[in-house]
């Protein structure tokens, strides 16, 4: 008697549904799919904004200021906050983007050590882009000396390649799950990029922390909120009338909310490193302009 189904994830959610849907249909059982984008990571073809990817950003940004209160503990240390983010880094750069918002809100008094660069991003890393592990130690080794400390925001995807090749040149196994991906548990970039930083910039201590259950167990803010409510009140109009898909900002028709056919749906969107507004805050933190990783 279920003549609709409404799925609430990403493409491999949505997609699964209309395989779903599309079996029924030869076997006589018709079946009305209607999909809600969400997905922290905001990677879904052609969906502009996933639900839950500001709060999660948001909630990402909360937890830095925290973290990275834990500078002045210690002598020279470095702190990497390691995003979620398979396969885009959204959510390290828009992460990254509001906790840089969050410090132009404070009041700084230098005079006692309460200063911004200690506070500041000076890298952040994403899938991306190419991550030239030479040029950065020498650049984030000035910073540790200048400043006094060090802070990376890390996707966990970002230079995953790079680590799996160079485990395997030494002669280690790569982990892989049952869909064929490498484990990042357990190859654990937040960790390896701390082994090769730390010593070359000289920390006196490293802290590796992860923002990802924390970010995506938070309740949502009004930005998604607002999403929320307007995605549901049309996926529910969708599916009254029968009308499969996924609803979204269609990113191919100037963004507008619809119902987008499955056909288009797909994973892995990349993030765009050459927009303005993320180029324009590498710049201002001293990293060096994106260069696309291969």
């Amino acid at each position: 008697g279920v003549d609709v189904l409404h799925t609430i994830g990403g493409d491999d959610t949505n997609t699964t549904a209309a395989d779903l849907a599309a079996f029924l249909a030869t076997n006589d059982y018709p079946l009305t799919v209607v999909g809600l984008p969400k997905t922290i990571d905001n990677d879904i073809v052609p969906v502009r904004q996933s639900l839950g990817a500001w709060t999660a950003a948001e909630q990402g940004a909360r937890f830095a200021a925290n973290i990275i209160g834990e500078h002045n503990a210690a002598p020279r240390e470095l702190i990497i906050h390691e995003v979620m983010g398979r396969n885009c880094g959204y959510l390290t750069a828009e992460t990254a983007r509001r906790y840089r918002a969050w410090l132009d809100e404070q009041e700084w008094l230098p005079e006692v050590g309460l200063k911004r660069e200690a506070w500041e991003v000076h890298a952040v890393y994403v899938p991306e882009a190419q991550i030239d592990l030479d040029a950065e130690a020498e650049r984030l080794s000035r910073v540790m000396d200048e400043v006094g400390n060090v802070t990376i925001f890390l996707s966990e995807g970002a230079g995953v390649n790079d680590i799996v090749a160079r485990l395997q040149a030494a002669g280690q196994e790569v982990p892989l799950d049952a869909f064929g991906h490498v484990q990042l548990d357990k190859v654990n970039p937040g960790e390896w990029f701390a082994k090769q930083f730390a010593p070359r910039i000289r920390a006196a201590k490293t802290m590796v922390q992860k923002s990802g259950y924390f970010s995506r167990s938070a309740k949502s803010n009004n930005e998604d909120l607002e999403l929320i409510a307007a995605t549901c009140d049309m996926a529910v109009d969708a599916a009254l009338a029968g009308n499969s898909g996924v609803v979204g900002q269609d990113e191919e028709a100037g963004d507008e909310l619809s119902v987008i056919a499955f056909p288009r749906i797909a994973g892995h969107k990349p993030f765009d490193v050459d927009q303005d507004w993320y180029r324009r805050m590498l710049s201002e933190i001293g990293q060096p302009a994106p260069v696309r990783a291969e």
